[in-house]
């Protein structure tokens, strides 16, 4: 993920003030887990695309909670305070929030024109945004940090995608983007897999030569 989006620039201006403050990185990345647990808890309510109800609730905690999961680098890098224990707290949150999303809407569409298959959908697509971040991380053990990254374009990156979980709940659109990403984030997985075999090939041969 790159460290200049726009969202990026947006919350920079905010986390400044708490660079010589006693709140850490850690902090909002363990207050980003708890707005995507409730996101989650919000969108397995009825996530039908009620922009009122809980599952509206729950896409607002998601918009927060990806503030917050470019604020806490943010406050990293302005205040030094980078670790890579802080680093791996922000990828495996980013993988629970991310995923359970999908989950929750999943089960809160099940009275929806996807039945019972929408649980399934949403399981799958979980579990494929949650392979994507922990290919990341395999990736970063073999090749340093920042090695999975996939560049971004005109101030986004494929992170960003993830504001379309929000965007449809309010449009009424859950059935549709639960459907899209069964198909989407698999493909994704697939894709950051073969980088990770590449770069596993890479490494065995150079430890050969």
């Amino acid at each position: 993920m790159s460290h200049d989006t726009w969202i990026h620039r947006i919350v920079r201006v905010g986390v400044r003030p708490l660079v010589d403050s006693p709140v850490t990185p850690n902090h909002l990345t363990a207050l980003r887990l708890a707005c995507g647990l409730g996101a989650a808890a919000g969108f397995a309510s009825g996530a039908g695309g009620w922009a009122g109800g809980w599952a509206g609730v729950g896409a607002g905690l998601f918009v927060v909670s990806m503030a917050l999961d470019r604020a806490d680098g943010e406050l990293a890098r302005l205040s030094g305070k980078t670790s890579p224990l802080g680093h791996k707290f922000d990828l495996v949150t980013d993988a629970l929030c991310n995923a359970l999303a999908f989950v929750g809407l999943g089960l809160g569409l099940q009275p929806g024109a996807l039945g019972g298959l929408a649980p399934a959908l949403g399981l799958l697509a979980g579990c494929a945004v949650a392979a994507v971040l922990f290919l990341v991380i395999r990736l970063e053990a073999l090749a340093g940090e920042r090695a999975g990254e996939v560049k971004g374009l005109a101030g986004f990156d494929p992170d960003d995608a993830m504001l379309a979980v929000p965007i449809g709940v309010w449009l009424g659109l859950s059935d549709w983007l639960v459907a899209a990403a069964a198909i989407g984030a698999p493909l994704f997985a697939v894709g950051m897999f073969v980088a990770y075999l590449v770069q596993s090939r890479r490494g065995a041969t150079g430890l050969e030569n």
